[in-house]
């Protein structure tokens, strides 16, 4: 597991921009950790180190998931309000993935359904007053 600190939201956009290039289609990151601790804004800066529009970038606590148009496309998740694991299978996850990757943010409540998908789990933390995260391939 590494960990990096973010003491700001440039140094969080900076690090996904920077950890764009370990993506492939077909995984998923599990993101995870308290409100505002940078879940949102490292998936606007991984769209934007896979080629996309960052303004089109939204948390999907109400929407659910948001599509957005880079390569390869992502899925971004939110699963703060899914009830557990089988819910991902009423949105259809196993079918948005073709060809895509998948952001989940809050991932530790639908994690039964992700066992076999490979990707990455990043938390994100506040560590001695400080924002960071731990990654580790998952």
């Amino acid at each position: 597991m590494t960990r990096v600190e973010l003491p700001d939201e440039a140094a969080t956009l900076a690090f996904a921009v920077a950890f764009a290039p370990r993506i492939r289609a077909g995984q998923v990151l599990r993101l995870d950790g308290p409100l505002g601790a940078g879940k949102t804004t490292f998936t606007r800066g991984l769209v934007a180190g896979l080629g996309g529009d960052v303004t089109t970038v939204a948390s999907p606590t109400f929407t659910l998931l948001n599509r957005y148009d880079c390569t390869p496309p992502m899925i971004h998740l939110d699963a703060y309000r899914l009830s557990g694991p089988s819910d991902l299978a009423g949105l259809g996850f196993d079918d948005l993935m073709e060809g895509a990757l998948a952001v989940i943010e809050w991932s530790d409540r639908v994690a039964a359904a992700l066992t076999g998908w490979p990707g990455w789990k990043l938390r994100f933390e506040h560590v001695d007053g400080r924002r960071c995260v731990a990654v580790e391939e998952a």
